[in-house]
């Protein structure tokens, strides 16, 4: 893997919110506010931590990495893209198309890099548990990651899949939640306060960090810190919309595309 200093991990997370922008604008379609809160996260693990081989996506051994919040393909794809998994044209030509690899959740069955389908939300978490006990069982020493929603926290299912992974001791997952503090409803605290959220993954058996979700350094501080023999949490605060000033925690921009001039103030302002 390439070595990386925080400043070019910086100007790389710039560069693929650029690319989520003008995809979605391209397609007209896509989930703007949640691709961009978490590509600091995406950036921190596909270019400093995962161990992964563009040229074998199918490597036994590989590190996995599951998307649960899959309605945010976008900044999955742009980086997938970027470390040459498959054409960066096909961002243009190919996503939210119909036959095409790049459907709106990510497909496994389709997209080159892509360990899990994601769209239900809950799902992902509970197949990023299953790949780790897959792990221990093979004894296999890849790590398994995963990006949660924080609005996809409302899910049971996440809620079971924390108890599974404490429950078979499985310090060979990290889970990353986006924080950002909106769903496609609305303000999280005001459809479903989930509380405190460090505190709920504590007491579920988690080893937890809690950082702010766009400073890489301190992202890749967490990612590196022991799991002490129990699945790691980093809880990651994050900003919808992140990057874009009029898009930043802009419930229009869930799911919205921007319009032609919208497009414009937003490539301009990330340079």
């Amino acid at each position: 893997m390439a070595v990386y200093s925080i400043k070019d991990l910086e100007l790389k997370a710039k560069q693929i919110r650029r690319t989520v922008v003008d995809m979605i604008y391209n397609a007209k379609s896509g989930h703007l506010g949640g691709s961009l809160s978490m590509v600091d996260m995406l950036v921190a693990l596909y270019y400093a931590k995962l161990n992964v081989d563009p040229d074998n996506p199918g490597w036994e051994d590989r590190d996995r990495f599951v998307l649960s919040k899959g309605h945010t393909a976008p900044a999955y794809y742009a980086v997938l893209a970027d470390k040459g998994f498959f054409p960066k044209e096909c961002l243009y030509n190919q996503y939210r198309r119909i036959d095409s690899i790049l459907q709106g959740h990510p497909d496994c069955q389709k997209t080159p890099g892509v360990d899990m389908s994601a769209g239900s939300l809950g799902i992902g978490m509970s197949a990023a548990c299953g790949m780790a006990l897959g792990a221990k069982r093979l004894g296999k020493d890849f790590h398994t990651y995963a990006i949660v929603g924080d609005g996809e926290m409302n899910e049971g299912e996440i809620w079971e899949a924390a108890m599974f992974a404490a429950f078979h001791h499985l310090d060979n997952i990290t889970v990353l939640i986006d924080k950002n503090n909106m769903q496609n409803d609305g303000l999280t605290n005001e459809v479903m306060d989930m509380g405190d959220v460090d505190a709920k993954w504590r007491s579920f058996g988690w080893q937890v960090y809690h950082v702010n979700g766009h400073d890489i350094a301190a992202i890749l501080d967490a990612l590196n810190k022991p799991n002490y023999g129990a699945p790691k949490a980093i809880v990651c605060d994050t900003l919808k919309g992140k990057g874009v000033s009029f898009m930043e925690m802009n419930i229009r921009f869930h799911g919205g595309c921007p319009t032609e001039q919208e497009y414009e103030l937003a490539m301009k302002e990330l340079g």
